[in-house]
């Protein structure tokens, strides 16, 4: 299956335009008020509030956000990361060789539950097929499943079992290509891998492209596999992570207001792009043209068939109307460029570079 062919199939029927610009999210979505309300009274041994109770709270958080995600309109959609309390702690649970031995203080008055590995990690039971085929269920759209990388899982971890994170991060990553079979038997087809530390860290970026051999080893062509790395100096990581075995790199440019965008122009991108188009660090939703304006500058780095959009980052941390309107003028900035491409009005800088490959 090609890259184009690979995208494609998360084209719906009734798509309005003949151009077709992939809209999703990146993952976590703010909670719903009261399903933090629900944690608490179940986290009180004082209430009557079971664990039945808070399973259902959880699936019902879900579907709701999962139904707000197709309101907005989005192409693919994730139910918000619900179930999840922390990228690495939700994983860290469920990984063999981990334990948890208290909060850390991170920055100013934020701590983190860092966990220890303190024996080789295994894989026993799956992480993510449950929680998968409840969203699919309930979603009218294709759906997402957003992982935590094992680099991430490795680096943002207490070592006390392994000569180094290098080690580590190998093993961790047989884990999550296991997790990954699993979840294509279940019927997923687009997976993205999650290495907020890359950005941190980007001198690693061949442990990481050691750890993404491992993970799409023997996955087929038609699972859609995507890395979403944070902001940091791409300069540092690019054009060497265009020879990672993934489809789309999912990069955070509209927080940095797009200066970086011409360190992917140097060298021709030869993969698809998801281009953050809203911000998820500012509480206001921008207005559709200038979402329109940022959709734009993708097109300065990959033509129109390997262009995706989507916010910058999760928008957990946003409040929920304002990460639903982004959501919603996103999408409709898209829509419109479409029917702007379709109509001839738009120049695509980026098909003046395309390889003969795309042709």
């Amino acid at each position: 299956m090609t890259t184009n062919e690979n995208r494609d199939q998360f084209r719906p029927e009734d798509h309005p335009n003949d151009h077709f610009l992939l809209t999703t999210v990146v993952g976590s979505y703010p909670k719903p008020k009261w399903l933090n309300r629900a944690k608490e009274l179940y986290e009180d041994e004082d209430h009557e509030f079971d664990a039945d109770d808070w399973a259902e709270a959880k699936d019902d958080a879900c579907r709701l956000i999962t139904d707000e995600h197709e309101r907005a309109g989005l192409d693919v959609v994730v139910d918000g990361e619900m179930r999840r309390n922390e990228m690495v702690e939700f994983f860290a649970h469920r990984i063999e060789g981990y334990e948890f031995n208290g909060p850390v203080k991170v920055w100013g008055h934020n701590y983190f539950d860092k966990p220890s590995v303190v024996d080789d990690v295994e894989y026993t039971d799956s992480w993510l097929v449950d929680e998968y085929e409840f969203t699919a269920a309930a979603a009218e759209r294709p759906v997402k499943v957003p992982i935590t990388g094992p680099y991430t899982l490795a680096n943002w971890s207490f070592n006390e079992a392994y000569e180094d994170d290098e080690a580590l991060a190998y093993d961790l990553a047989d884990l999550v290509n296991e997790e990954i079979e699993k979840l294509v038997d279940a019927g997923a087809r687009y997976i993205q891998i999650d290495e907020p530390a890359l950005a941190t860290t980007p001198d690693d970026h061949a442990i990481v492209g050691e750890c993404l051999e491992r993970i799409a080893d023997e996955i087929q062509d038609d699972v859609r596999i995507g890395l979403h790395v944070c902001y940091g100096d791409y300069s540092r990581i690019y054009p060497e992570i265009l020879d990672y075995p993934v489809d789309e790199f999912d990069l955070e440019l509209a927080n940095g207001d797009y200066d970086q965008l011409d360190v992917f122009t140097a060298d021709e991108f030869t993969k698809d792009l998801a281009l953050g188009v809203v911000d998820a660090h500012t509480a206001e939703v921008e207005p559709v043209e200038e979402i329109k304006e940022n959709v734009r500058k993708g097109l300065e780095v990959v033509p129109p068939e390997r262009l995706v959009i989507s916010p910058d980052c999760g928008v957990k941390l946003l409040p929920r109307e304002v990460a639903f309107g982004k959501m919603r003028n996103m999408v409709q900035a898209v829509r419109e460029v479409e029917a702007e491409l379709d109509a001839g009005e738009i120049e695509v800088p980026a098909a003046s570079r395309r390889s003969p490959a795309d042709d």
